[in-house]
């Protein structure tokens, strides 16, 4: 769904829920706000020896005493060129660690990272947690069909469902991962973590063999646990992924500085102290799960037992493994792909995987990569530092609250003891007023306090955890997640954002008692009324007249009540999902009118509005019922087409300059209900053989319809026709086309199938099944066709009677 202004006045800033609306604005200005990290840099290297730890110390020093145009950051001296890291001798604090201590733990079995690797998404499994949510697909979804087939796909293919985001900017409205688009669905369990988690399809044999080396089955399939999106495995199974070394390093450094006792990892429930370390499978054991797992015969018999102390020393000296290829296991990663974001190998580049790719040289990336996400941690510590400072303005605000109450009341309580007997009753309802309102101004206060420790809490830890990773000294595994921190840090300071620092009340008492008049007008007296600023504005009034709904769009106007005194500083409109779910936030801003596009066809949506100032937000609205068009109306997108496709009759009309077949998209996508539009062929030459379907927004562009696993369509010539999905062609069916003739395409997404007609009469039977997503109506030709697109048409009639008694 996206909400857009009205073309009748300038609008206000249009949002995509709750998180689109609090994470934008402009970056505030950078400066002296990391000295509070730089000062616990110098404080803690005066143990420190070695060069690291006294280049630390200098850039510590120097930015204590606002020195030169470096706003004074010690993060900036982190990716110089041609220095190493200057924080090597950093030791963060206990408190600071823990907050790090979320970024080092597996989503899926709650525990430190053992062995992680990295999926697409940018983010971090077990290799052990990765197999065991590992479910297999049908064989016709595996990479070596889609390989036989002759598609040009990826090893790891995201599946459709994952081309879905929760707001679209078409007709999807809302949308969420229900799970796979081509595998069973498999019942989800959460984590300790508290994430999505899908089970194995199958318990994993029973066997001593590493993830690594233990088979993976056939035509695998794994789902992240963070962010849902699925991918297929290939032949390499999880070897295919990289491991992250840097977060190893870190999780290593982080365990030796917590200095506890080892623990068993293979206790259930309470671990218990580990006895011994298997050096060979690199394991610690209690007494009880040495006898049960790692039994003193057979091959277990050869390995070497340590005391666990021992181990860990082991494990810290251990060399670290060189960055090799995943694609050429003996080769050394040397060049980074910019395209791809990837390190690659010289034998890749032979093999002409990158011919085409921007390719630069893997240091000058390591160093360009640490260079922008140290000055991304400098706008993050930024706003640690304003947080920090604003914390303590809350804690004081506390005790000014504090003292500020117990003044009034006393001078409440002399006021009304001179008045004797009369005031007796009154002082006991003034002074419930008084203390009411000091709880509410405590309740405001320490929440907000509440709030912005968890934020402050997060914001650190991640800081903590980018500063570690920056130590390392391993390009390839630190460019495999540096795009994702980068991002993570650039998103985590927009959050402290314009508002987010500013005390929600302040620590007056606007009330004051009148003394003055006479004893028989005791009974009448009360609080003279509060400021004008502390009401909060009048529920806002839904212009009716000027709301309406075109096609899949809907626009809202408002207004304040005639008479209100209180201005409104903004406007939030919700909607709800069309299927009388939740209401979310679909636009913040101070207009009064708002265009709302993408909803679904032919659906009911309620809509409510909001006013809201600085001291809270008003009632909401009536709730205002909106019918989409049930039907679509709808043109071709010269946006997204190839660029042959040549445009006319408003777009309704189109052919192609070239011999070649090129597609051209529709520009409204669907992703629920029931939709038919026809195509009549204006020009038919040279029996040539236009495809007619629907596909993604990504779709391949230059080759015809339906080649790529992107796009389902119907290609036909003048005697017969075929359908055709990923390349692979089925259901000849004979009858063909001319000039004049009509093709109807029938997408029911309500029982998820594509079915289409020539000259009003289905051809061949329901072409495909199990369709879903968004999909965009989509046709390839080429300069011997001509065709203009028809819409807004009811589904035909034989076909509703036939869905109504199935």
């Amino acid at each position: 769904m996206r909400a857009s202004p009205s073309r009748r006045r300038p609008m206000g800033r249009c949002l995509q829920g709750r998180a689109g609306l609090e994470g934008g604005g402009p970056g505030l200005a950078r400066g002296v706000a990391v000295r509070w990290l730089t000062e616990t840099v110098a404080r803690r290297q005066s143990a420190s020896q070695g060069v690291g730890a006294q280049a630390t110390r200098e850039g510590a020093t120097a930015a204590a005493a606002g020195q030169g145009a470096g706003y004074d950051r010690p993060v900036d001296r982190f990716a110089s060129s041609g220095t190493r890291c200057s924080c090597r001798g950093f030791a963060p604090s206990p408190v600071l660690m823990e907050e790090m201590e979320e970024e080092l733990k597996c989503p899926v079995c709650g525990s430190f990272y053992r062995e992680p690797i990295i999926l697409p998404c940018s983010h971090n499994l077990c290799q052990a947690c990765a197999r065991n949510i590992l479910v297999q697909t049908p064989e016709s979804e595996s990479p070596q069909s889609r390989r036989a087939s002759g598609s040009g796909v990826s090893d790891y293919d995201y599946l459709d469902l994952d081309k879905m985001s929760l707001y679209s900017e078409a007709d999807s409205g809302y949308g969420s991962y229900g799970g796979f688009a081509s595998a069973p669905t498999t019942p989800c369990q959460k984590s300790p973590n508290g994430v999505r988690v899908f089970p194995p399809a199958m318990p994993p044999p029973a066997t001593h063999l590493s993830p690594a080396l233990a088979p993976v089955p056939r035509n695998s399939c794994i789902t992240c646990p963070q962010c849902h999106r699925s991918l297929i495995l290939d032949d390499r199974g999880l070897r295919g992924f990289p491991k992250n070394r840097v977060l190893e390093g870190v999780i290593d450094r982080y365990q030796q500085s917590k200095a506890a006792a080892l623990k068993c990892q293979l206790c259930e429930k309470a671990p218990k102290e580990a006895t011994v370390m298997c050096e060979q499978c690199d394991v610690f054991y209690c007494d009880p799960c040495r006898l049960r797992c790692h039994p003193p015969r057979g091959p277990l018999a050869k390995h070497r037992l340590v005391p666990p102390a021992q181990g860990r020393v082991s494990r810290r000296l251990s060399p670290r493994k060189v960055s090799t290829c995943t694609d050429h296991e003996l080769e050394n990663h040397s060049m980074y792909c910019v395209q791809c974001k990837m390190p690659v190998c010289y034998q890749c580049l032979e093999e002409g995987k990158h011919s085409s790719h921007e390719v630069k040289a893997l240091g000058a990336m390591w160093k360009l990569h640490k260079s922008q996400l140290s000055q991304a941690l400098n706008g993050l510590s930024d706003r640690a530092k304003e947080a920090k400072e604003f914390l303590v303005q809350l804690r004081n605000m506390v005790q000014q609250i504090q003292e500020n109450s117990v003044e009034f009341e006393a001078c409440l309580v002399a006021q009304c003891d001179a008045l004797i007997d009369a005031l007796n009753r009154r002082k006991a309802q003034l002074l419930a007023r008084v203390n009411k309102e000091h709880e509410h101004k405590l309740k405001v206060v320490r929440d907000q306090i509440s709030h912005c420790t968890v934020k402050l809490r997060q914001t650190t830890g991640l800081m903590e955890y980018c500063l570690e990773v920056i130590k390392e000294n391993d390009p390839s595994g630190f460019l495999q997640i540096s795009d994702a921190l980068i991002r993570r840090v650039h998103l985590t300071e927009d959050q402290w954002g314009k508002g987010t620092l500013t005390p929600r009340m302040t620590t007056d008492f606007d009330l004051s008692l009148d003394n003055s008049p006479l004893l028989q007008s005791i009974h009448q007296l009360d609080f003279v009324q509060m400021k004008a600023s502390s009401p909060v504005p009048a529920t806002p009034i839904l212009q009716l007249e000027e709301c309406c709904t075109h096609n899949n769009s809907a626009t809202l106007s408002w207004k304040q009540p005639p008479l209100s005194t209180v201005p409104a500083e903004g406007y939030i409109l919700e909607l709800d999902d069309g299927n009388g779910g939740q209401f979310r936030e679909v636009y913040v801003g101070k207009e009064t009118m708002c265009t709302v596009d993408g909803l679904h066809f032919n659906s009911t949506y309620n809509a409510r509005i909001k006013a809201f100032n600085k001291t809270g937000v008003s009632q909401y609205s009536k709730t205002l019922v909106l019918q989409t068009s049930e039907v679509a109306w709808f043109a071709f997108d010269p946006g997204s087409a190839h660029a042959d496709i040549i445009f006319s009759n408003d777009n309704l009309t189109v052919t192609c300059s070239s011999y070649d077949d090129r597609v051209v998209l529709g520009k409204t996508g669907f992703s629920k209900g029931v939709h038919y539009w026809e195509l009549t062929v204006d020009r038919y030459e040279n029996h040539p053989d236009p495809a007619f379907g629907v596909a993604r927004i990504d779709v391949m562009k230059d080759v015809m319809l339906g080649k790529d696993d992107k796009a389902w369509a119907m290609y036909v010539d003048n005697n017969r026709s075929w359908f055709m999905h990923n390349n692979s062609h089925t259901n000849r069916t004979e009858g063909g086309i001319t000039k004049g003739a009509t093709i109807g395409v029938l997408l029911d997404l309500n029982r998820k199938t594509l079915t289409f007609f020539i000259n009003d009469e289905q051809q061949g039977p329901i072409a495909f099944e199990n369709v879903e997503g968004l999909f965009f109506p989509a046709v390839s030709l080429n300069r011997n066709v001509q065709v203009t697109l028809h819409t807004g048409l009811p589904v035909p009639d034989f076909y509703s009677s036939r869905a109504s008694i199935a």
